[in-house]
């Protein structure tokens, strides 16, 4: 089983960060036409709410794993929930790689696999470097054109 790269809790801490933020912003927003206490409520939630998603961000590094399999991508993760995720590659659609903002500045990308299904019709590799994204992208494309023939991909 393949893991992830370690700087994806960067990616995520930070992704907390902005999360605390707006729930301390609305908590603030609140307090101002309520109880005008402002600045200090404001100051606990982001504290709260950041410790909160940081350590989800670290218990969800510790189990996040991936794997190619003889004909299917499987995928392991979630804190609370665990969801084991088999991708068939006859079930492959197209491959992306992708690079959000702070996957650019941690040196990081994703890889993006849309598949033939109504639910949950895609599924997300994240914390890889970038010529790991494309060389799991072109793998994926390739597996998946060999196992559906000429009309894949």
């Amino acid at each position: 089983m393949n893991s992830l790269h370690p700087r994806i809790r960067l990616v995520w801490i930070g992704q907390a960060v902005v999360s605390a933020a707006f729930f301390a912003l609305v908590a603030g927003v609140v307090d101002f036409f309520t109880v005008e206490v402002g600045l200090p409520l404001a100051g606990g939630v982001f504290l709260a709410f950041f410790v909160l998603f940081a350590f989800h961000s670290l218990l969800r590094y510790r189990v996040w794993r991936y794997e190619i399999r003889g004909d299917e991508l499987y995928l392991e993760r979630g804190v609370f929930t665990r969801v084991k995720t088999v991708v068939p590659f006859v079930r492959i659609q197209h491959v992306d790689s992708r690079r959000s903002p702070l996957e650019r500045l941690t040196g990081l990308a994703s890889t993006v696999v849309y598949t033939a299904g109504s639910r949950g019709a895609d599924v997300t590799v994240p914390g890889l470097t970038p010529t790991g994204a494309d060389d799991l992208q072109a793998r994926l494309k390739r597996l998946a054109t060999e196992a559906e023939g000429d009309d894949a991909v």
